[in-house]
């Protein structure tokens, strides 16, 4: 088994399950997240999905056992593969998180990059350390620049080295650290607090996040005019709220 998938009421918990190799992303890997992206964006009962990686690693990056035999077709091929899978977490109405312990490397890094949320460990390690093998990232450059801007993502980039979490916090890539052992506990209650919110919202919110970001209109007076229209949790939430405020006077 290389991904652990497991549902618990509207909280999806994704595990990727290769502990001996420090969860290095490889063909099957690739395999089994496709198919639990596929399955999420049809669960209509899940707000949040949250990623994790069994034993002391959330991930080790892409499995360099699997790249001597690739030829150049190949490696695009791959390249191109893994980058569908981290725009898939993207593309989710579910929000997403990170919950990172240990070493989040090369495409560990980019894969939690890739969550709208990362919550970290203090003694997690986040790094790009391609450049010392003398190739570059393939995928997730963009999403970088993005959370990070220039200046620190160009760090991480071209020098290699690895940052612990304080420091990938003050740049932008950890939106919270915890306590070392207390990361399942935090990211459970983070998770199932956001879970609380009415699904549409939720999402809603990311896709016009989504939007912005890729230079498009994100339309939101729009999809805030359809809330309120059609929406019958967010109408109902509204009625119950404006009724509280009433009472209390």
């Amino acid at each position: 088994m290389t991904l652990h998938v497991a549902v618990d009421g509207p909280v999806a918990r994704l595990s990727l399950d290769r502990p001996g190799a420090l969860n290095a992303l490889d063909r099957a890997a690739a395999a089994a997240l496709e198919d639990a992206l596929e399955r999420l964006r049809q669960d209509p009962a899940v707000s949040v999905v949250i990623l994790s990686g069994r034993g002391r690693s959330f991930c080790a990056g892409n499995d360099i056992t699997e790249m001597p035999d690739l030829d150049a077709a190949e490696a695009e091929v791959l390249s191109l593969r893994w980058q569908a899978i981290v725009d898939g977490f993207a593309r989710l109405p579910q929000v997403t998180i990170a919950a990172v312990r240990g070493h989040a490397l090369g495409g560990g890094c980019m894969l939690a990059a890739a969550q709208d949320l990362r919550v970290a460990e203090a003694s997690a390690r986040f790094g790009l350390p391609e450049v010392g093998l003398g190739f570059n990232p393939s995928y997730g450059i963009a999403r970088l620049l993005d959370l990070l801007g220039g200046a620190h993502a160009r760090d991480l980039l071209l020098t290699g080295r690895v940052v612990d979490a304080a420091e990938a916090f003050r740049m932008g890539l950890v939106t919270r650290v915890v306590s070392d052992g207390a990361l399942d506990e935090e990211t459970d209650a983070l998770a199932n607090a956001i879970a609380q919110h009415p699904r549409g919202g939720l999402a809603a919110t990311k896709a016009i996040v989504a939007a912005l970001r890729s230079g498009r209109p994100g339309n939101e007076a729009q999809a805030y005019a359809a809330s309120l229209r059609s929406d019958a949790e967010t109408r109902a939430r509204i009625a119950a709220f404006v009724a509280r405020r009433r009472g209390a006077r």
